[in-house]
């Protein structure tokens, strides 16, 4: 960053951030009530007169860390603010670090110290000004700075009751890169699992009739030529030619590089199948044109064949 930002930035420490704002509703039982039984504190003070006058108090008193509540604007003005100016210093300092980049929040951490408790007809305010703005930082979450502010909290007659050191960070978000989608799996059934098994140990096999001997693919359940369920299999030697092919590039999956190369590989057994070709653009592909296996480990769960340009074997 220049000099220049981080005297902007800089200057904002010891600021008004926030000006001083009287909460909705003073201090009162019923919503001391609502928190005490969503946090299930169940210390009788808060709610029983005679049992907080047993321990010196004169009635009953507010939970301490409920103070924050006391001031918060509730849904209705947060989901439609209104601007009454009270945050005009909070809304040009976010300005000034989304300019820096650091455009992400999390809160990191909260220090509360209490003067006095609060009693129910206390009506409390709450301002908040920048104590320090830390050095750029760099964390898990990205680069960032601290900003710590100290939130001053007084009742109705202007008295400190609590003051709450409040450190957020603000930072610039790391862009993860995200993990490639899957290939679309394949219908596996009882007649076809055991060639997507070789696969998986790198081995093409084609499925053979063991009546008649003839070969099929893809897998089926019977024989087309002679009706036989009885069935074995043999392993091609890999090598093919292009027989057919398209070029796809539409409709888009994440899991493809486009253009994808499709082609229907004519094995030297005499079958056919469907798969990608690798390795060679679209307009160096031609019918016919001799092609060699690859296996491609698409993830722990799928491998398959695709098939690139085959070398020309050396004469001797």
């Amino acid at each position: 960053m220049s000099e220049e930002y981080e005297a902007r930035l800089q200057a904002w420490v010891g600021r008004e951030l926030v000006a001083e704002r009287r909460g909705q509703d003073p201090v009162n039982v019923p919503m001391i009530r609502h928190w005490a039984e969503a946090m299930e504190d169940a210390n009788p003070v808060y709610l029983d007169d005679e049992a907080a006058k047993a321990t010196g108090r004169p009635g009953v008193v507010a939970p301490a860390s409920m103070v924050q509540a006391w001031t918060m604007r509730g849904y209705a003005a947060t989901v439609n603010p209104v601007d009454d100016g009270s945050s005009a210093g909070f809304d040009e300092l976010v300005a000034l670090l989304a300019e820096g980049g650091y455009t992400s929040v999390v809160a990191t951490d909260s220090e509360f110290e209490f003067q006095r408790e609060l009693v129910p007809g206390d009506h409390v305010t709450v301002s908040e000004t920048v104590e320090s703005i830390s050095p750029e930082k760099k964390t898990g979450l990205g680069t960032g700075r601290f900003v710590s502010t100290m939130k001053t909290y007084r009742d109705q007659n202007g008295e400190v009751v609590a003051t709450q050191r409040w450190r957020t960070l603000r930072f610039v978000p790391v862009e993860k890169p995200k993990p490639k989608a899957k290939r679309p799996r394949p219908a596996i059934n009882p007649d076809n699992a055991f060639w997507f098994e070789a696969a998986k140990e790198h081995r093409l096999v084609i499925q053979r009739c063991a009546t008649c001997e003839s070969l099929r693919h893809p897998p089926g359940p019977c024989c087309p030529v002679c009706g036989s369920f009885e069935w074995d299999t043999v392993e091609s030697t890999g090598e093919g030619t292009v027989y057919s092919y398209v070029v796809a590039h539409h409709p888009r999956h994440p899991a493809f590089d486009y253009p994808l190369l499709i082609a229907v590989i004519e094995l030297p057994e005499g079958t056919r199948l469907t798969a990608n070709l690798t390795g060679v653009a679209p307009e160096d592909v031609e019918i016919g044109m001799p092609v060699s296996l690859e296996w491609l480990d698409a993830d722990p769960d799928l491998t398959l064949p695709v098939f690139r340009p085959a070398v020309p074997k050396k004469e001797d």
